[in-house]
């Protein structure tokens, strides 16, 4: 049987995110020191980062990446066992302690936030074990205050940062000549009314609209970047509280913060995960895989993991009509299974 048309997602526009647009984001690691950050980065990695009892152990971030649990990709390659398997990675990066005063450079905090700067999304791991042997920056274990020091020292570089953004665009848009930078303009004094005055963060704002994300995201706020919780417990809370390994739910959440996604390419030859930010259309997504897939792009055929694992063949499921061919305005839903098919003929050719 024929692979049927799509429909219905074929022309759906996906809806604006803030963040850098890519796949090769990264998640940083947030905290005051000696809270457990190079540590979770140890653990979370396997990676064999310096771990001291001395704030400012870590001065250069660290950089490593996690592959992503998935129980379709491990059905995928138990399927098919392929000659190659390559999962989805989260790029995980240790950031540096940050203290109170940060923002104004105490504690090298201007390098360190210029670390989380270069990231996409945060990892916010604050302290709540005790331990006379490792030092607390603030004298004691509060981790509610520790939160309320790394949320404020973000807050306050961006604020610092507003400023000069509307003094310049205030001589250019509104006593200067170029109207054109008026809407922008317009933008960051409520950007600023919203993180200077309501001294908010901008990710808590519940509703900003197409154009502002795109101010949003040409200056990449360190508040606007998504953040997760994590609470470093003693072994014995731990346990009291019944937790089960949470790392897999960690990693996890870490790349569904960062609107990342991912679609399989799978075979006798190799089955692979690959990263897409949410809203990414098929001829990009082929262009993953090669960019003479995007040039020349005719269509995606698709089908969608749950159905591949029911019916138990490509075959079955093309019998049961399930198999679809999509066009150019496809939207790559999480988890499809897609062979693309291209005109090597749009590609450029070789010199």
């Amino acid at each position: 049987m024929a692979p049927k048309k799509g429909k219905g997602n074929d022309a759906a526009t996906p809806p604006p995110l803030i963040g850098r647009f890519g796949t090769s984001l990264k998640i940083g690691i947030v905290g005051l020191p000696n809270v457990g950050k190079s540590t979770f980065f140890n653990v979370l990695t396997k990676s064999q980062a310096a771990a001291e009892n001395f704030p400012f152990c870590t001065i250069d971030p660290n950089e490593s990446r996690v592959p992503i649990p998935d129980e379709r990709y491990d059905f995928l390659c138990q399927f098919h066992k392929p000659a190659r398997e390559i999962p989805a990675f989260l790029n995980v990066v240790d950031i540096a302690g940050l203290v109170k005063g940060a923002h104004s450079g105490q504690g090298l905090g201007n390098a360190f936030l210029s670390h989380i700067s270069a990231c996409d999304g945060v990892f916010h791991l604050t302290r709540a074990f005790e331990d006379e042997d490792i030092i607390h920056v603030e004298g004691t274990v509060d981790p509610v205050r520790d939160m309320e020091i790394i949320h404020q020292e973000l807050r306050l570089k961006d604020e610092e940062m507003i400023g000069p953004v509307i003094d310049k665009l205030e001589k250019t848009a509104i006593r200067g000549v170029d109207k054109k930078l008026k809407p922008e303009y317009d933008v960051m004094c409520k950007i600023k009314s919203w993180v200077v005055d309501e001294k908010k963060h901008v990710r808590y704002y519940p509703d900003w609209n197409d154009k502002e994300i795109d101010v949003l995201n040409k200056y990449l706020f360190l508040t606007s970047k998504p953040m997760i919780y994590l609470v470093n417990l003693s072994e014995k809370d731990y346990i009291r509280k019944k937790n089960k390994c949470a790392l897999c739910k960690i990693i996890k959440a870490g790349y569904a913060a960062l609107q990342l996604e991912c679609f399989f390419t799978a075979g006798p030859d190799e089955v692979r995960a690959w990263t897409v930010r949410k809203g990414t259309k098929a001829p990009q997504a082929a262009g993953k895989i090669h960019t003479d897939f995007e040039r020349g792009f005719i269509m995606a055929e698709v089908m969608k993991f749950q159905d591949f694992k029911e019916e138990g063949s490509e075959n079955s499921v093309k019998a049961s009509g399930k198999y679809r061919q999509q066009g150019r305005n496809y939207v790559v839903e999480d988890g499809d299974i897609i062979f693309f098919k291209f005109n090597a003929s749009n590609a450029p050719k070789k010199k």
